[in-house]
């Protein structure tokens, strides 16, 4: 198995490495690739020393996967050829994602849709990819007709930069002298963003997009109606989602937690009266996707609200892309 990272270097790229590390996922020839400003630099990952290389070199040694987390640009650019070469790709950008020609893959929900003749596979956006893990089963069992969906996304998505932001606005705040260089139009320690990506045409923005038209890919449902709104707001350890879903069939409410509680990568926090909920602080670094506030919309039929939390740079991103790997092995695909 000859594995190759792109965008190893970036900050997903290193959440990537991580969780293949932690996962165990089995490699004898491990591709760490970066732009041909980094090529030739020297990259210590589980003790060993490597040295990373462009994406013609990669090419040329043709990996059996080919994990792709360097923008959109490098995945349109990159992924056709290094499929080309016999590698299956696995992109994390949003290049691929609405192609028709292209799988749009949460592994708890619709890897068996994946063929040997799949060579290259898009991951979704972080914030549809933990809904989707909730709601995937639930759509299964009683046919989802409406979902309403605000979330509260963490700095991290915007990357690096932004994290910066966030601390050192809070340093001035602190009294503490301190560059601040913005990513965002307007601060955002003590602040919240109704603003992620930007404005479409339609007022929505390109997140709360992705969002709608992803669920629909995913669910293989165009029947199913979402609407959005993606709010940035000042934390760093996942992305918190306030989910409305109003279902074609009734539900009872203790079938309904049970599918959760045995549906893959679902952890079930919901014990108000103790003060037990998902929160980014306790999602951090974590694989699952916690759900929680589970309850009845008393206010229209067949509609129930959860609280669903992930930490979006692994789950959100790197875990799953691994996950989709793990599964091509694990079903002979590569």
């Amino acid at each position: 198995m000859k594995l190759a990272v792109v965008g190893a270097t970036g900050l997903v790229g290193e959440q990537i490495l991580n969780v293949i590390k932690e996962r165990g996922f089995h490699f004898d020839e491990l591709l760490l690739v970066a732009s041909a400003r980094s090529a030739g630099k020297k990259f210590t990952y589980d003790g060993k020393e490597y040295t990373v290389v462009t994406a013609e070199d990669a090419i040329a040694q043709k990996p059996d996967i080919a994990i792709f987390s360097a923008g959109g640009g490098t995945s349109l650019e990159y992924a056709p050829k290094f499929a080309e070469a016999g590698a299956t790709v696995i992109d994390n950008s949003s290049a691929w994602r609405m192609d028709p020609s292209k799988k749009l893959i949460v592994p708890e929900v619709n890897a068996k849709s994946l063929t040997k003749e799949d060579k290259i596979i898009a991951n979704p956006n972080c914030s549809t990819i933990q809904m989707i893990v909730a709601i995937g089963p639930l759509h299964e069992k009683y046919k989802i007709k409406r979902v309403v969906v605000s979330t509260y996304q963490s700095v991290t998505g915007s990357g690096k930069a932004a994290v910066d932001q966030l601390f050192a606005e809070r340093a001035v705040s602190a009294g503490q002298e301190q560059e601040v260089n913005k990513v965002y139009p307007h601060t955002i320690d003590l602040n919240v963003l109704p603003h992620i990506d930007v404005f479409q045409d339609n007022g929505y923005t390109k997140e709360e997009m992705k969002m709608i038209n992803e669920t629909k890919k995913i669910l293989e449902d165009d029947s199913v109606k979402v609407t959005a709104t993606t709010v940035r707001i000042p934390t760093v350890g996942g992305h918190s989602e306030s989910v409305n879903i109003e279902f074609e069939n009734e539900f009872d409410e203790a079938e309904l937690r049970q599918i959760l509680a045995d549906a893959p990568g679902i952890i079930i926090q919901d014990d108000p009266a103790n003060n037990v909920y998902p929160m980014p602080l306790t999602s951090h670094n974590r694989d699952e996707t916690f759900v929680g506030r589970i309850r009845r919309d008393e206010t229209q039929e067949k509609t129930v609200n959860m609280w669903i939390v992930a930490d979006n740079l692994r789950k959100g991103a790197a875990t799953n892309t691994v996950q989709i790997a793990e599964y091509l092995v694990s079903a002979g695909l590569v």
